[in-house]
């Protein structure tokens, strides 16, 4: 497979020409009947923003951003023939790559039983100052967090699941898990800050 290279976290637009849907549903068609080479076009086509998706959850371990990219992609081309067209292609690989992430994160990352008091201030931050900073910026940012807060709001704010769903993940109770997102939110709230007002 050819090696990943971390970019962003968005997968390229489809065009919305019929002449690209076909040659999208060939190139799937090609992949189902196991032609190496269509492959490895959908896997070069695909996995940088797959890759950058593992990184935002995965950014301190190399090795295992890789696996689960592998991982990843053996899902997506064990189940092609369950792709139904309805919807885009992006978001269904997408999809997978955060279930393969989630999966990742369930096994290896130990319960954190910290229960703290939430408190209003900490649940937001202030999108001002955030509007002052480039895309690249904020999530450098966001790297920066403890692994538990940074999972935790990376689910919750990039892909929008739910407590519930973020907490069977985590492995941990709702309540810690909105303890962990609005740690996070607070942490960034003065990492912001402090970059707004050097």
């Amino acid at each position: 497979m050819a090696k990943a290279v971390h970019v962003s976290g968005h997968f390229p637009t489809s065009e919305q020409s019929l002449s690209a849907h076909d040659e999208l549903k060939i190139l799937i068609k090609d992949c189902i009947a196991l032609k190496r080479a269509s492959q490895k076009k959908l896997y070069d086509i695909y996995s940088p923003a797959a890759y950058g998706i593992i990184r935002k959850y995965i950014h301190n371990n190399e090795f295992a951003a890789k696996e689960i990219l592998n991982e990843a992609f053996f899902k997506v081309f064990r189940d092609l023939h369950q792709y139904s067209f309805q919807g885009a292609f992006e978001g269904w690989i997408r999809r997978i790559v955060v279930h393969t992430v989630s999966d990742y994160i369930r096994k290896n990352v130990k319960e954190d039983r910290m229960t703290r008091e939430v408190t209003p201030d900490d649940a937001f931050v202030n999108s001002e100052p955030v509007e002052k900073l480039s895309h690249k910026e904020l999530l450098k940012i966001i790297e920066t967090l403890p692994e538990t807060q940074r999972n935790i709001f990376n689910l919750f704010v990039f892909e929008n699941y739910s407590h519930k769903d973020i907490a069977k993940i985590m492995n941990m109770q709702q309540n810690n898990c909105r303890w962990h997102l609005n740690d996070a939110r607070r942490r960034l709230k003065e990492k912001i800050n402090a970059l707004i007002n050097k």
